[in-house]
């Protein structure tokens, strides 16, 4: 076999595997399909690791590029691509998918509907490696749809009320956004074979972006506007993956009711797919466009202020995890921003952004990971509620302590190199006031992650809980999670620690892999990561944490209640973008709006009929017609009323009936008469609208 065909093997493989795990595990096996699907998962691991093994580490580090094509799949072919960038995160995907997959086993111990989560567990996979090495935008396109549609299922897993509600927000912002991002990509198209870059039939590779966008550079008028809307187009479906603002709400509301192995892969992972379509974009598409580059940042600094905000704020232990995930996407955004507005100098940015993409992925893994075991021992999510619940657990305190302080960038972590990078390359920006207040921002926000998991691991492992029967309970709780779960868990832990300790051999290395995909050659810059001025910048984050979490968290976000102190909500409920502005606009504005609008051309058209009637055509009834009914209807019911007159002087004499069947038959033909006209009106005006999508159809393309 041919090593580029190991590409689509690494794509098709998952959903081969769902089918086999959910056929193994509705034979009604005690635990379904749980061993099964860590086998696959496991090979699927070591088949990456074996293709690295060969494209990179037996090189020297230079990564061999292998491309593959499926042709005449779904009409135009598939085709994939490996280099350093998909190495990285192909890697970090299948690992990741593992350890999920080892959790999930003692996680749905008691729950119903395994094997449908494990087999759309796999299709996920597939589709989430399809999206990773698309080599053009076709293809990325159809396996970014499928990951939608099969990570749905995830957040749908509990078939409840509030999961139910949030998947269909989920799907609903995947499905407006992938249709948004469709008419992007029709439009690069477009605009590519205007160009001459693009032949009809043919892929339209990822790299030749760069070429679409140095052409249309030298173009003046329509050609760049255009371009441009098609990029915000395709920003708008991949922000929605991605969980950047305003598209984040999502996130917030999925998180809590999934599955914690779920939630895990959800925040590290897929939110990493919406990225990846946005470093095509930034870093293909729009390179070194500075005008690009001030859009992303604005909606970095945006969505990474607005999610640690609402992180300090919540009292739910895994929708804390995922406004985190949101705020850290900000930072993420802040990074590729940053790539556009230095150009030729972003290679602080470059490696910033990478490395920061990776140490979320890892991050939230471990952390998500842990709340899993938390929902299962206490089956809870409240702060209030689960609070003490570590105390004496040393293993799963350790194991969250290193997540916790990889996410607020402490020193000897990994969240800290990848940030100290990104807070230089805004230093090395500029010095102006407006960069001056993004750099605040940036390490406030940093000091709010400090807070909220300061939060989070003094409910968990310092305090205690006000029942004291329930803290008993917790202490007394030996054996809080199996061997396959510890050992997921663990594994992930040091992976995390190692990646952190060792940033000369782990981080650095995987940058420079990775460069080449964000446009960046070579790397000439020396970072002294624990230099006094880099450690300065941590540091003024952590005593900002400090300072929320001891005035602010503990002062205003908790009460006295039955003499026991407790965490409260004082978040505004109206204060919900999804309940405030989407739910309204899309159930309610936009259908009646539209309907409005749609109406107007049907009451034209319905007015200059009648205004014909009464004038033209002076509609009057003719000699020919009868006052009711018809002709039929009258003949038919003057039989009848005769019939009826000779019956009533021969054998009805005592009980003589008088009907008017000419009258009822009238009146019959009357109302189906009406249901006609009610069938046709609403057929016609289907196809009335049918024929101004058409007739606009035509226009587009005869007007291209």
């Amino acid at each position: 076999m041919m090593l580029e065909m190991i590409l689509p093997v690494l794509v098709f493989f998952p959903f081969v595997a769902g089918l086999a795990v959910y056929a193994v595990g509705s034979l009604g096996q005690r635990k379904p399909g749980g061993g099964l699907a860590v086998i696959f998962a496991a090979a699927e691991l070591l088949l990456m690791f074996w293709l690295v093994w060969k494209t990179c580490l037996s090189t020297g580090g230079e990564v061999s590029v292998l491309r593959c094509t499926l042709p005449e799949v779904c009409g135009f072919g598939l085709h994939f691509v490996l280099d350093g960038f998909r190495v990285v995160y192909g890697s970090v995907a299948v690992f990741m998918w593992l350890m999920a997959t080892l959790l999930s086993g003692e996680y749905f111990r008691e729950h119903n509907n395994v094997c449908r989560f494990y087999l759309f567990l796999f299709w996920t996979l597939g589709a989430t490696m399809g999206v990773f090495l698309s080599a053009d935008l076709y293809t990325l396109f159809i396996f970014f749809e499928i990951m939608s549609f099969t990570s749905y299922v995830w957040v749908a897993q509990e078939e409840n009320r509030p999961s139910l509600r949030a998947a269909g927000t989920y799907l609903a912002v995947a499905v407006i956004g992938g249709l948004v991002m469709l008419m992007g990509i029709f439009l690069v198209y477009h605009i590519a074979e205007g160009c001459g870059l693009y032949v009809p039939g043919q892929p339209l590779y990822v790299e030749k972006l760069k070429d679409l966008w140095a052409t249309v550079s030298e173009q003046s008028g329509n050609p760049g506007l255009w371009l441009r809307i098609a990029g915000f187009c395709m920003l708008f479906g991949f922000g929605a993956k991605a969980g950047a603002f305003p598209v984040h709400i999502w996130l917030p509301e999925a998180h809590p009711v999934a599955p914690a192995p779920a939630s895990a892969l959800l925040s590290g992972i897929l939110t990493k797919a919406g990225i990846y379509g946005t470093l095509i974009l930034s870093c293909q598409l729009f390179l070194w466009d500075s005008a690009w580059g001030k859009v992303i940042l604005f909606l970095g600094v945006v969505t990474m202020l607005l999610g640690a905000v609402l992180a300090v704020f919540s009292i739910d232990l895994k929708r804390t995890l995922a406004c985190s995930s949101v705020s850290q996407i900000g930072f993420i955004l802040v990074g590729i921003g940053m790539q556009g507005l230095l150009g030729e100098e972003n290679a602080l940015a470059v490696h910033g952004t990478l490395l920061h993409m990776v140490n979320h992925s890892l991050i939230k893994l471990v952390l998500f990971l842990a709340a899993g075991v938390v929902y299962w021992n206490t089956h809870s999510l409240d702060l209030n509620r689960i609070r003490g619940w570590g105390r004496k657990k040393p293993l799963i305190m350790s194991i969250f302590l290193a997540g916790a302080l990889a996410v607020g960038g402490i020193p000897m972590f990994g969240g800290y190199v990848s940030k100290t990078l990104l807070h230089e390359a805004i230093v090395e920006y500029g010095g102006n006031d407006l960069w001056k207040a993004v750099e605040y921002v940036f390490l406030f926000s940093g000091g709010l992650t400090v807070a909220y998991m300061t939060k989070l691991f003094a409910v968990l492992f310092l305090e205690k809980n006000r029942d004291e029967e329930l803290q008993i309970k917790y202490d007394g709780q030996k054996r809080y999670m199996g061997v396959t779960a510890g050992l997921g868990l663990t594994v992930s832990a040091v992976v995390l620690f190692v990646w952190g300790l060792i940033p000369e051999f782990t981080m650095n290395k995987a940058a420079a892999v990775s460069q080449a995909f964000m446009g960046l050659e070579a790397y000439g810059h020396e970072v002294r990561y624990f230099s006094l001025t880099n450690l300065q910048g941590a540091l003024i984050s952590v005593l900002t944490g400090a300072v929320v979490y001891t005035f602010f968290v503990r002062g205003c976000l908790m009460k006295k209640e039955e003499g026991h102190r407790v965490y409260v909500d004082v978040w505004p409920t109206w204060l919900n973008l999804e309940n405030l502005l989407y739910r309204p606009l899309l159930l309610k504005i936009l259908p009646t709006v539209c309907g409005i609008l749609c109406r107007i051309p049907d009451s034209i058209v319905d007015g200059i009929v009648v205004l014909l009637r009464k004038t033209v055509y002076r509609d009057s009834p003719l000699p020919y017609e009868k006052p009711e009914g018809n002709t039929l209807t009258a003949a038919i019911g003057g039989a009848a009323n005769v019939w009826e007159e000779l019956g009533n002087r021969t054998w009805n004499k005592k009980n003589p009936r008088s009907v008017n069947y000419k009258h009822l038959l009238a009146l019959k033909n009357a109302e189906f008469n009406e249901n006609n006209r009610i069938i046709a009106r609403s057929l016609s005006f289907g196809l009335f609208l049918a024929g101004i999508g058409l007739g606009l159809t035509l226009i587009y393309l005869v007007w291209y």
